[in-house]
């Protein structure tokens, strides 16, 4: 019988499977947001949790009860200093899970695993707006000016460029000429 026995196995065996959750909740608290499939989505998001409410706690313990579950220094830091801050009025539910599609390979149904906050706010999109308008201004203004000082640079190129044309146009019938004076001179 199978009574208590939570989780999935993944086609994975133990070592196998806590790496993967180890990677996964990682690449979340780093990337805030990731694609997976639903099942694994499913499985990480308590860890995830779990990992948000130490860093929530702040203590000694916590962290490296943390650190030891994730597998950067970095992502440990990022989780204490930035993450659960951002936590600190909410208790729980800090993951959101949204399907997206299907995989083409083996019709696996995907999904995305985000921490909430993760998406950009209405300000922050009017502020990136304008950053890559001005972004946009400066790039067409260096176009516009760079193409006319190599049109003017190339132009002197090419009329030196034509002048060893010419000479060479000049040589070739004195060599053909030479040519045929050997051929007449060579079957006598």
């Amino acid at each position: 019988m199978r009574h208590g026995v939570r989780g999935r196995q993944l086609g994975r065996n133990t070592s196998h499977r806590r790496a993967l959750f180890r990677t996964l909740v990682t690449s979340v608290l780093d990337k805030e947001k990731i694609e997976t499939t639903v099942e694994k989505a499913k499985e990480i998001r308590p860890m995830v949790e779990r990992m948000i409410t130490y860093g929530k706690r702040g203590d000694l313990n916590s962290r490296r009860i943390a650190a030891s579950f994730i597998s950067t220094r970095d992502v440990v830091k990022k989780l204490f200093d930035t993450i659960a801050p951002r936590f600190k009025d909410r208790n729980g539910g800090y993951t959101r899970i949204i399907r997206t599609r299907r995989r083409v390979g083996d019709a696996a149904e995907m999904a995305v695993i985000e921490l909430l906050g993760a998406e950009v706010k209405p300000e922050e999109k009017k502020e990136e707006k304008k950053a890559a308008a001005k972004k946009a201004k400066v790039e067409a203004k260096a176009k516009t000016e760079k193409p006319a000082k190599k049109e003017k640079e190339a132009k002197p190129k090419s009329k030196e460029a034509k002048a060893p044309k010419a000479e060479k146009a000049k040589e070739k019938p004195k060599e053909k000429a030479k040519k045929k004076a050997k051929e007449k001179e060579s079957p006598q």
